[in-house]
């Protein structure tokens, strides 16, 4: 059915069965998050590539995995506001579960980094795609007020996702290694099989269609001139990388603190992943009701000094006993993510929405990329990663995020973050 002027230019009017088809948007993205994050080898990556390369390498092959992110963020921001949130998200899909499986299947420095430069764009591709159609899935319906619950919801759904295939990742990886590239390689194909069953909210087809790279640069002009906007975009930047942090060096951290113990460092890894997304589960479930209390700007302040301070004990100690701090890892995300989405969204055009989103994304994984090409050069080569080394890494970042964080608390009253959506 061909829509009405309105409809397709405004996104506001649609049709009975097009509402139902868009509410079936609603219904499938918890489980498109669900399959996403199916990364079984979330764990153990940097395991298997240590035990087949060295550290220097694992790290670089991470850093590789962040510099294909990077330049395709832009592209893929672009892609998604020009062709649709649909085919992109497919396409997204498809190169995770490519990536998975040259993993799982090849050997070797260059067919891994092969394997992450499609993991990569499988990342890029749908990097604020998925929450692009999701706002504007509800925002046809009239809905656009439930986005904060409705981004929860697929928030929580992620973290499910994670948490059991973390901890089945470990049990297959200490069979072997390649097994968890395995299952993941699966449930990327049943993410494309999802993806495939989406429908392209209304109005993108006539905003979104007209869009130029001239276009969607002006579209980001615009929404960087709002001081909400701009003090967003360095938060996630900065919360990007530094949530990323604990997570490449945690594994070596859990290997090195378990060392003479006969625990199996995959299950253990796996474990602690587990446990570290249900942990963030029982955070969300408490997230909004705190935002509401202590508001917008000290719940996103008090997630990023939760991240410093995570990165600062492991910096201290190599304890055994400090592994239980990594179950905290993901709680900061539970406490910022849904919230700095659904601030920005009203703020952002339906035309720009993907680009800014993915510029986003792009600076954070360029800085990220940046940082890690500067610690693989300082790691002993051709070794496992040693906690000395690990130690000097991880002070450093909690030293730079101490400053960042002292930086943004003093910007947030300029940023007025509790502005309404047009702020």
């Amino acid at each position: 059915m061909a829509p009405t002027e309105d409809a397709t230019t405004q996104g506001h009017a649609a049709t009975g069965d097009e509402h139902g088809a868009l509410k079936r948007n609603l219904t499938l993205y918890p489980w498109f998050k669900f399959a996403q994050n199916l990364t079984f080898w979330q764990a153990i990556w940097f395991l298997l590539f240590q035990n087949t390369l060295s550290a220097a390498q694992a790290i670089l092959l991470y850093a590789i995995y962040d510099v294909a992110t990077t330049v395709m963020e832009v592209p893929s921001g672009y892609m998604s506001d020009r062709l649709g949130r649909r085919r992109t998200l497919i396409a997204a899909a498809f190169f995770g579960a490519l990536g998975a499986a040259l993993v799982a299947v090849g050997s070797g420095f260059a067919v891994f980094a092969l394997a992450q430069v499609c993991l990569g764009v499988s990342a890029a591709f749908s990097s604020g795609t998925d929450s692009a159609l999701l706002y504007e899935s509800l925002k046809v319906q009239g809905r656009a007020a439930e986005v904060e619950a409705q981004e929860t919801r697929g928030w929580q759904a992620a973290l499910i996702g994670l948490a059991l295939s973390a901890i089945t990742g470990g049990v297959l990886a200490s069979y072997h290694l390649g097994w968890a590239f395995v299952a993941g390689a699966v449930a990327q194909v049943l993410a494309l099989i999802i993806a495939w069953r989406f429908v392209e909210p209304l109005h993108e087809r006539g905003s979104v269609g007209s869009a130029g790279l001239s276009g969607q640069w002006r579209h980001f002009r615009q929404a960087m001139g709002r001081p909400v906007l701009v003090w967003l975009f360095i938060l996630s930047v900065l919360m990007y990388g530094f949530s990323h942090v604990p997570f490449i060096f945690g594994q070596p951290f859990i290997a090195q603190a378990l060392e003479g113990l006969t625990w199996s460092p995959p299950i253990v890894s796996g474990t602690v992943s587990a446990m570290m997304m249900l942990v963030s589960v029982l955070a969300s479930l408490v997230a909004l009701k705190l935002r509401r209390r202590i508001g917008l700007s000290a719940i996103l302040l008090l997630a990023f000094g939760i991240q410093i301070g995570l990165i600062g004990v492991l910096s201290l100690t190599d304890s055994a006993l400090a592994i239980a701090v990594l179950l905290l890892r993901m709680v900061p995300n539970s406490f910022a993510r849904p919230f700095i989405v659904a601030r920005m969204q009203p703020l952002l055009d339906d035309a720009g929405r993907a680009t800014y989103l993915s510029l986003q994304s792009f600076v954070g994984r360029l800085l990220l990329a940046g940082s890690l090409l500067f610690a693989s050069a300082r790691v002993q080569q051709d070794t496992v990663m040693v906690y000395a080394d690990i130690q000097v890494t991880l002070g450093g970042y909690a030293i730079a995020g101490l400053v960042f964080l002292l930086a943004l608390s003093a910007l947030a009253r300029w940023a007025k973050l509790e502005g309404g959506s047009k702020g």
